[in-house]
């Protein structure tokens, strides 16, 4: 499977999660894009540096070939459903009361 195939599956896999399993809708809401904006600044930094230094490199057979801050463009959709899931949980346990 490719690394764009993963990518596109992660990124589905993450709304459905957020909108229909755990339902905190966090994809509907500002605040949320506001926080995901910085963290994807952050992220293309790092990108950029791990990739430019050859510290991570990706084979052209599995990615589309399409790059931003010298880093494939999958690996935003991936940081996404990462950042997405984490907050997603956070607010579903905090709504249950989990961390009390």
């Amino acid at each position: 499977m490719s690394y764009t195939l993963l990518t596109l599956v992660a990124i589905a896999l993450t709304v459905a999660i957020d909108m229909k399993v755990l339902r905190t809708r966090l994809l509907t809401r500002k605040v949320f894009w506001t926080s995901y904006a910085i963290i994807l600044f952050f992220q293309l930094i790092t990108n950029w540096w791990l990739t430019s230094n050859l510290i991570v490199s990706y084979s052209e057979d599995f990615i589309i070939g399409a790059r931003i801050a010298a880093a494939p463009i999958e690996d935003l959709g991936f940081g996404f459903a990462l950042v997405t899931n984490v907050m997603a949980l956070w607010v579903y346990w905090g709504r249950r009361g989990t961390f009390r």
